[in-house]
């Protein structure tokens, strides 16, 4: 056995230059005994080790040497497509050959399947989700395990029901796992816990798993915390002082309007950045991420959507405008920077807004007993339903709907099937207890990085220390150099001029509320007499709200405006001046002549002091208000499209003295209420005044949901 593996070592640190391109590398602690398990013993093993640390290398370097022993071609599970391309290129760098089956490259699924077949491929990458494709869960996937020669699970948090990133897909790893027999499996990540590191390796499915896990401490990092009185002198300190941060980096914000506009501000203000989220084209993303590595631009303004596995070597500093909701989530993303250089900074910049956006995303991520019954009960076991119709049966958003059925397919009480989704029949009852177990664990963690920000100053209070504490590592101790450790090592002042700039920034108003051009798919069968595209004659012009609640700015003022449990008031002068300043900047083909009031339920006030004040700054007559008629549901939040028509459809009617007052109108007329959704109120109304003569409807809301 001894020159079985003093073979096994020799030949894996030839592959191990080979993959690092240098003649004197050798293992870190840790990454051999993970090879020798994997290859000389078969055995299950987890790797928890800081990013940087060669997690990657453990599974190529395996994978090389499994295949020079007859081995078949690794399955490499991997959350993220950028993540995928960077391990795509690490592979061939160690004279494995890898490839992807992933949504971003549908074109070359055919030349991968074929190169599986003839044995060409070494490392096959796909994501979790893609393992519950029918065609691939049924026709390629089987013949696949049967010839696996390595299972590796990357990012393996995500299996875990107390990972910062849980994703449901990943859950179905566990009977991959169980079928894989005798066949090596590999799991790696640099975020868990103790509690994650248990729950993962039982979920590995051997009373042996090997764990290897190393301390936590980057000496490379150099954390800080700086709170700033307001929004605008937060944005107004990158504005003045992200040059001076070394080389190019990453700045993280919490929701994709904020990096927008962080990215529009800083180009402004002349930096080279791209904005880079969930919204951003697989192209697009592809192009960014090769821009920050060959810094050609200073940062990317990113949100969560550049995360696990985004590999540039001398990335120089991560700032964060608002916190993660978790010190676990924050090391992930801080864990970017520094790998191969001596110093990179680190700085979180909180705002008062953190809190809410954590709270909109755990409760957005988290089915409820009322969805998960209504999706059951239209699913059949013979008659697939698609994702699509299936959202127009029930009142659940496309989003949430997605991730509903992620979770009821992984606990069998639902199965994905070409053509959509059947009933298993199996029996399913909803866990409160575990989800509400999940949901005290985020809010712990949530405290923890309220914790993180409020550290006092001495060895005491060191970030790293904390960090590491959380995340259950033994070795923590002071680092010595973060601010607490160190003092402040980041300028805190900022100029009137660049505070000025930022607040103008957030004070900017005016996002388009886009126009319905097409009726739901199934709004006929549902019994509304309408289907296909909407008439142009028929439909509203784009609209215009002051600003998103997901909004750096006026997202705030917004949010509390309109909560719901906020008292009604009386319009803020302050949002009657943004009001105005939106329709004076609006490029509307012809000025409104007069203005109709929606009616609302939970702001009437709130609507009707606004119409009154437009009327008055505007000098256009106030033609009156459109009634409810107590059917449907109007101003209902969320939901899916057909759902969201179906309940506003009888809810409003013309009065008479309106439709007197729209009869011979020279020109378009503006529909005020207080927000906007799914655009559905807005259509239904809309028609509706259309029809009774108005000749045309441009609609206004205080703020856009979306």
């Amino acid at each position: 056995m001894t020159d079985l593996r003093t073979d096994t070592r020799a030949a894996a640190l030839d592959v191990l230059r080979s993959l690092v391109g240098r003649d004197d590398a050798d293992f870190h602690d840790g990454q051999f005994e993970a090879i020798s398990a994997i290859v000389d013993d078969a055995r299950r093993a987890l790797v928890v080790q800081r990013t940087g640390w060669g997690k990657s290398a453990v599974y190529f370097v395996a994978t090389r040497l499994l295949r020079q022993r007859g081995a078949g071609p690794t399955l490499l599970v991997s959350p993220l497509l950028a993540l995928m391309r960077d391990q795509v290129a690490a592979a061939a760098r160690a004279g494995v050959r890898a490839a992807s089956i992933d949504s971003a490259n549908p074109h070359l699924w055919d030349g991968v399947r074929a190169s599986l077949d003839a044995d060409e491929i070494d490392v096959l990458l796909v994501s979790p989700e893609r393992l519950n494709n029918p065609d691939f869960r049924d026709t390629q996937l089987p013949a696949l395990i049967e010839r696996t020669g390595l299972i590796v699970i990357d990012e393996a948090h995500c299996i875990s029901d107390w990972g910062h990133d849980f994703r449901p897909d990943y859950r179905r790893l566990r009977e991959l796992v169980a079928v894989a027999g005798a066949t090596p499996v590999l799991a790696t990540t640099a975020t868990a816990n103790g509690r994650v590191v248990d729950d993962v390796a039982t979920q590995l499915g051997a009373d042996d798993v090997l764990t290897i896990r190393g301390p936590l401490a980057r000496a490379s990092l150099r954390l800080g915390v700086l709170r700033t009185p307001d929004q605008a002198t937060r944005l107004g300190w990158l504005v003045e002082h992200l040059r001076d941060l070394p080389g190019s980096g990453i700045v993280y914000a919490l929701t994709v309007s904020a990096a927008e506009d962080t990215a529009r501000l800083l180009r402004e203000a002349g930096y080279d950045v791209l904005a880079y989220t969930g919204r951003t084209e697989n192209a697009e993303r592809e192009s960014a991420e090769q821009a920050l590595k060959d810094n050609r631009v200073k940062a990317l303004v990113a949100t969560s959507a550049l995360g696990m596995g985004f590999d540039k070597p001398d990335l120089g500093f991560v700032v964060h405008l608002g916190a993660p909701s978790s010190p676990v989530a924050y090391y992930q993303q801080v864990g970017r920077a520094g790998r191969a250089t001596a110093s990179a900074d680190v700085l979180l910049l909180p705002g008062a807004e953190d809190e809410a956006v954590w709270q909109y995303f755990a409760t957005a991520s988290m089915p409820t007993q009322e969805r998960a019954a209504a999706v059951l009960a239209e699913l059949d076991a013979e008659r697939p339903i698609s994702t699509p119709a299936l959202e127009a049966l029930v009142d659940v958003k496309r989003s949430r709907l997605e991730l509903l059925l992620k979770v009821l397919d992984v606990d069998g009480a639902v199965r994905r099937v070409r053509g959509g989704w059947v009933a298993t029949g199996r029996p399913w009852a909803y866990d409160a207890e575990r989800y509400e177990r999940i949901a005290a664990a985020r809010r712990a963690e949530q405290q923890h990085m309220l914790d993180y920000e409020a550290l006092p100053a001495g060895p005491d209070g060191c970030r790293m220390q904390f960090l590491q504490r959380v995340l259950d590592d033994p070795t923590a101790a002071p680092c010595g150099r973060c601010d607490s450790c160190a003092g402040a090592w980041f300028p805190s002042d900022v100029s009137g001029g660049a505070a000025g700039a930022a607040g103008a920034a957030l004070t900017r108003v005016g996002v388009a509320i886009e126009a319905r051009k097409q009726w739901p798919s199934g709004a006929d069968a549902r019994g509304l007499p309408v289907k296909g595209n909407i008439a142009p004659g028929e439909r509203p012009e784009e609209g215009r709200a002051i600003a998103r609640l997901t909004d750096l700015g006026w997202g705030g003022p917004l949010r509390r405006l309109l909560d719901a449990g906020a008292p009604d008031q009386e319009v803020p002068r302050g949002l009657v001046d943004a009001a105005v300043a939106v329709l004076r900047d609006w490029d509307w083909a012809a000025r409104p002549v007069g203005i109709v009031a929606m009616p609302s339920s939970a702001h009437p006030l709130l609507v009707g002091s606004t119409a009154r004040a437009l009327s008055e700054i505007g000098r256009l007559p106030l033609l009156g208000s459109l009634e409810a008629t107590g059917e449907g549901a109007p101003g209902g939040g969320g939901g899916a499209s057909l759902a969201r028509l179906a309940g506003v459809w009888d809810a409003f009617r013309v009065p008479d003295a309106l439709r007197e007052r729209l009869e011979g109108l020279a020109g378009p007329v503006l529909l005020v209420d207080d927000a906007a959704d799914s655009r559905w109120t807005f259509t239904v109304a809309a028609r509706l005044l259309l029809r009774a003569g108005a000749p045309a409807v441009l609609p206004f809301a205080l703020a856009l949901r979306a």
